[in-house]
């Protein structure tokens, strides 16, 4: 054992040498030279601090140390930055005592000197060592609840007499848990009662008795546990009971006597922290046959209403408002009332819990358009609110956008309603301003000019508009006989020929709806043009953007006014006899309804038939013409930001004989307004078919 321990004091010694000796700057103490450099770096074990005292410093001074200088870290953070001349005493004083590694930690010095010096310097010497770190005097390190005991290397707790040191090594505590089950009566008390009560105490203690018998507690009257100014316990006694916790208890006003705990089996719980002089607690424990307590469970209501019920008696239990039954597969029924009898044990049976209401998660559209405001995962109990947006600029929220969840499991918003907002798509606000330039006579369009304007390319080269994300609307007569083909369309441009260029979109119309009016036939045989509208349904959505917005639809009645102003647009012939690659577009005046009525003869001796579903416009050598059909005419006159809607659809018309631009052109629109109605509803229905 000797020279075991003298082995052992041995390596300790060597091993505590190898960390003391001198640091200096290079070639001292004859003088360092330009350009000089020092990285040393030295690290104390366990318990032990790293130091380094300055017996010299002599270097170049300068501003902030800028030139040469020594620094001096401790696990990486600077502690001092030394340059200039210092004599030992000032050294001794000012600089040594803060060049200190934390406990285990360690030292870097790094010296560099620059490229010239007025004079030569001698530099610098330092003696570093290790040495014990008292952790007793440091609090941070230091966790001793009572006293602390430092040696080399480290430090111990221990505690006064009564006390022993719990299994964390650092907190004195008391042995205080006692098992009293199968005893009928007895007396508690908390540690040293009548006595200030033991810090940091946690005592518990069992009781158990038959099942067909309650523990009933009696406090004295004298109750001292200790708690903050707000009444909030800082010592705590509870009373733990298979149907939950009751307390925390503290203050200086015991809890009711007797206290039933209307269980066979608790534990009494007393915490303390590490200061106080509080007296605490002391009960005297009884039994009694059991009895049901008057709740049955919590957040409810119980009928008829007693203190206590005895073995048989029958109760009815009401959840309160905006709580409803969980069944005892913990599934909510969305009912609020069950019955529950009182067993021999003094239990109730069923055992169904009240919770609130959960209205889970509101059934939102899978297009990302509305959206919750902030988190993903929002509350969603009784009176939890939500509140929805739309993800995009190019929609607008349509209904309530605050939520609350109701005590009938429903998302109710503030104003009463049950169905959730819509994000509708923003019509008729094109983001590129028009310029105001005058198809036949027309100017080209700019890109987002007309952001509506949708171009058919197959199987029949036409005109459309976009009315929402999902929907455009169309000449019957482009899409006849075309019901079961997939339409090729394009927005969001401008020439037609750059269709598969980044910016255009292609859109696929998977479902044609044709007026039930029109009178399908041969184009060329046809005289009457009656109810020339039709519906096309998009496979996805579109992703509104700048260069792609839908139009309004006219409000009711809204009507064509004679010599209203009005814009038509299109990739239809032109002055140059041929379809345009540009989208072009004219302002052109709504005509009388006389001067209307005087149809042109298309066929011999077969006059076009005019009725109240359309009206004509046109202007001198400006028209739609040949290509422009099922295009827009929207109201007002293109001239700003709008709004804009479609009053009229490219329907039919007499010859582009205004490529004689002295003569005034007449072509023939599909009224929307009469149709507002009927595109709604058949919108709606295909939607609830598709949902």
């Amino acid at each position: 054992i000797i020279f075991l321990s003298l082995l052992l004091l041995l390596l300790f010694h060597s091993t505590y040498c190898m960390l003391l000796g001198w640091v200096e700057s290079p070639g001292y103490p004859s003088g360092y030279l330009p350009y000089a450099s020092l990285n040393w770096s030295r690290c104390a074990p366990k318990g032990h601090a790293l130091s380094i005292r300055f017996i010299h410093l002599d270097l170049e001074d300068s501003h902030n140390c800028e030139n040469d200088a020594v620094k001096i870290f401790s696990n990486g953070k600077l502690i001092s930055i030394l340059c200039g001349t210092k004599e030992f005493e000032e050294l001794q004083t000012t600089v040594n005592p803060s060049l200190f590694s934390s406990p285990g930690g360690c030292l870097t010095l790094l010296f560099h000197s620059d490229f010239s010096n007025t004079k030569r310097h001698t530099g610098f010497r330092g003696f570093y060592s290790i040495q014990d770190f008292d952790e007793c005097e440091d609090d941070s390190i230091n966790r001793c609840s009572q006293f602390c005991h430092n040696f080399i290397g480290g430090y111990r707790c221990s505690c006064r007499h009564g006390y022993h040191l719990d299994k964390d090594s650092h907190t004195c505590t008391v042995s205080c848990n006692e098992d009293l089950s199968g005893l009928n009566r007895g007396d508690i008390s908390s540690p040293s009662w009548p006595g200030s009560y033991a810090e940091n105490a946690n005592c518990r203690y069992t009781i158990s008795v038959d099942s067909h018998f309650q523990v009933e507690l009696q406090f004295s009257d004298v109750f001292d546990v200790e708690q903050d100014p707000d009444g909030q316990c800082i010592d705590a006694l509870r009373i733990e009971t298979p149907s939950g916790t009751l307390g925390p208890f503290c203050g200086e006003t015991p809890p009711p006597s007797p206290f039933p705990t209307h269980a066979s089996e608790i534990t009494i719980s007393f915490t303390s922290d590490g200061s106080g002089t509080n007296k605490g607690f002391s009960l005297h424990f009884t039994t009694r046959g059991a009895v049901c307590p008057a709740m049955v469970t919590s957040d409810s209501t119980v009928t008829p209403q007693k203190a206590e019920y005895n073995r048989g008696e029958i109760v009815t239990v009401t959840c309160s408002v905006g709580y409803v039954l969980n069944n005892d597969k913990g599934i909510q029924t969305m009912k609020s009332e069950f019955t529950a009898t009182c067993q021999s044990t003094g239990t109730w049976t069923p055992s169904y819990t009240c919770e609130l209401v959960d209205c889970g998660f509101p059934d939102i559209p899978e297009d990302g358009v509305l959206q919750l405001v902030g988190s993903d995962d929002p509350n969603t109990k009784y009176k939890n609110e939500i509140q929805f947006n739309c993800s995009s600029k190019y929609y607008t929220l349509q209904g309530d956008d605050t939520f609350i969840c109701s005590a009938s499991g429903e998302w109710i918003s503030v104003h009463g309603n049950a169905e959730l907002p819509k994000c509708l798509p923003v019509c008729g606000m094109p983001q590129q301003l028009t310029t105001g330039e005058r198809i036949l006579g027309g100017r080209n369009a700019k890109l987002g000019e007309i952001p509506w304007q949708l171009l058919i390319k197959a199987p029949r080269r036409g005109g459309a508009s976009l009315i929402n994300d999902q929907w455009a609307v169309t000449a019957a007569h482009v899409v006849d006989g075309f019901e079961n083909s997939p339409l090729e369309v394009y927005g969001g441009l401008i020439d037609g020929r750059t269709t598969n260029t980044q910016g255009a979109h292609s859109l696929v119309g998977e479902r044609i709806i044709i007026h039930p009016g029109y009178t399908k036939g041969h184009e060329q045989e046809r005289t009457d043009y009656n109810n020339d509208i039709a519906l096309v349904r998009f496979s996805s959505r579109v992703k509104l953007g700048p260069n792609l917005l839908p139009i309004c639809l006219p409000e009711r009645n809204s009507g064509v006014m004679e010599n209203e102003q009005g814009t038509v647009s299109g990739w239809g012939e032109t002055e140059k006899r041929g379809p345009s690659a540009l989208l072009k577009y004219a302002h052109i005046t709504a005509y009388s309804l006389k001067e209307c009525q005087r149809t042109p003869e298309l066929k011999p001796n077969k006059p076009m038939i005019f009725t109240d579903n359309m009206f004509c416009a046109g202007d001198t050598g400006k028209d739609s013409c040949k290509g422009d059909s099922g295009g827009p005419f929207v109201l007002p006159m293109l001239s700003g930001r709008g709004p804009y809607s479609l009053a009229g659809i490219v329907s039919w018309g007499e010859p582009c004989r205004s490529f004689q631009t002295a003569r005034k052109n007449r072509g023939y629109y599909t009224k929307v307004e009469n149709y507002v109605e009927w595109i709604k509803q058949t919108i709606e229905r295909v939607e609830k078919e598709e949902s």
